[in-house]
């Protein structure tokens, strides 16, 4: 449910441990006053009282950060790294053979069988740097010289499950908090008036394990990810109900507020029910200001055309692309799109036909994206966001029912752009197969930690405590990957 705060000089009391919202309120004739919370900042301790009373403030970072923001672009279903970044020239050699280093245990369907299967894409190189790519990113592949390629990343496990929850959540096991709850945990968000951890699901529906991909899991539900629908209105509930007047819900809200702050009062170290409180209010506060930060007509038909709205294959996609640029410049701080939805051929998971599978969803998503890299850097955005592709896993080079690829969690490609990366780079390798990582292998904790380095945070010190323990995003692990940075 919404929430507004009481009115009045009692309302001004209960209201003392929560954030401005003089903004929200006047339109309303309240006379609130704004409380000022930054300069608290000034040590762990004081930071940790910011949270309990305010949840999303902002908060300094470690050090100097290099972007703002982050969009990370989720091709959910696991794309195949050696039909989009990894070219393999000698699997035409190999095609149709048994590959010497397979092994029945790496195969996720145990029906798959060792037959290679060479890719059905041109490969070409793109940029001054030759950054190679397949002919299905003609659009990308025009930012070539600004994306760095991770070709040597490796997973724990080659069920969707288990992937996505240890490449948003570091573990494989679900109830840990995801990457945008740690970032929105670590730093708060710029815009009091939207939430600091967005995401936005693909229009054939959510990926398997559905809102634990967006789980602040311990961490209060503040820092939870809030999904944005992919079609009609983006944010349900977002209107009072038909047939509420203002003065009733207000009235309503101001009860619910009294009954929340007295309990709050009896419990101070309630920290769930202070979060709890935040959100009510937020989503009150959404009602004014998140249909402006959707409004996507008051783009012009040339930014429409830039992400593909005016095509019926990238609209679905390029909307939540558009939508994404929208809410970083408005301070949102850590945006997940989602491409693929549902399972099998919804989803880049293509075990029938990777050749058909892929043709759709590289034809749905090329254009949006290189729309969404040239806007930010038009508009000045792109220096400061961070802009992360992959999914949760590879596909194997061996066929699976003659044309498709099974999971493979042993070696993928990933990359990054925006600010602080090293635009140009291809880093890593797979062997002759893109079987197995022979050198410069990258893993999801070193990811985790190069992407907190990137917002200012160092991956060691953003800790979280539960059950008697400090948890981390990268729990023991995680380097940083520099050879990436500028």
């Amino acid at each position: 449910m919404p929430f507004r705060g009481a009115k009045g000089d009692n309302g001004l009391k209960l209201m003392s441990n929560l954030f401005h919202r003089r903004e929200v309120l006047a339109s309303l004739g309240a006379g609130f006053g704004t409380l000022a919370l930054r300069g608290m900042l000034g040590s762990e301790a004081a930071a940790a009282e910011t949270r309990v009373n305010n949840p999303m403030a902002v908060r300094a970072p470690h050090f100097a950060p290099k972007v703002k923001a982050v969009i990370y672009l989720f091709m959910y279903g696991g794309p195949s790294h050696i039909d989009l970044f990894d070219p393999k020239p000698e699997m035409a050699k190999w095609h149709g053979e048994p590959i010497p280093i397979f092994k029945k245990e790496d195969a996720f369907r145990s029906g798959t069988k060792n037959t290679a299967f060479a890719s059905p894409f041109k490969f070409a190189k793109h940029g001054e740097a030759g950054v190679e790519m397949c002919e299905l990113f003609p659009h990308l592949a025009k930012q070539a010289d600004s994306m760095a390629v991770i070709r040597s990343m490796h997973a724990e496990s080659n069920n969707h499950g288990p992937a996505l929850f240890q490449m948003q959540t570091g573990a494989t096991l679900s109830g840990r908090p995801s990457i945008g709850s740690w970032a929105a945990y670590g730093l708060g968000t710029e815009n009091e008036n939207l939430p600091g951890f967005v995401v936005m699901l693909d229009h054939q529906g959510a990926p398997v394990n559905g809102g634990l991909n967006w789980t602040s899991g311990f961490m209060p539900s503040a820092y939870q990810g809030v999904p944005f629908r992919p079609t009609g209105e983006p944010i349900a509930y977002l209107a009072p109900p038909k047939g509420v007047t203002t003065e009733q819900q207000l009235a309503r809200l101001d009860l619910l507020n009294r009954w929340n702050r007295r309990h709050l009062e009896q419990h101070p170290e309630e920290a769930a029910l202070s979060a709890r409180i935040a959100s009510y209010e937020l989503a009150y506060r959404m009602q004014s200001h998140a249909a402006e930060a959707v409004d996507l007509a008051a783009e012009t038909a040339e930014v429409h055309s830039l992400y593909g709205l005016d095509n019926k294959v990238t609209a679905h996609f390029g909307r939540n692309c558009l939508m994404a640029r929208r809410l970083v410049e408005r301070g949102v701080r850590f945006v997940q799109v989602y491409s693929g939805g549902n399972e099998g051929p919804r989803a880049w998971d293509a075990h029938d036909d990777v050749k058909k599978n892929h043709e759709l969803h590289c034809a749905e998503t090329d254009l949006p994206i290189a729309g969404l890299i040239a806007d930010l850097k038009r508009r000045g955005l792109f220096d400061e966001t961070l802009i992360i592709w992959g999914g949760e896993f590879g596909r194997t080079p061996f066929a699976e029912d003659g044309k498709g690829r099974d999971h493979h969690a042993k070696a993928f490609s990933m990359w990054l752009a925006g600010g602080g990366i090293r635009g140009g780079t291809m880093w890593g390798e797979t062997d002759e197969f893109g079987y197995n990582v022979v050198r410069d292998a990258v893993t999801i904790p070193d990811l985790h930690a190069t992407v907190l380095h990137l917002l200012g945070l160092d991956h060691t010190r953003l800790t979280y405590p539960y059950l008697g323990r400090n948890f981390r995003l990268t729990d023991v692990s995680g380097n940083v990957q520099r050879q990436l940075l500028t």
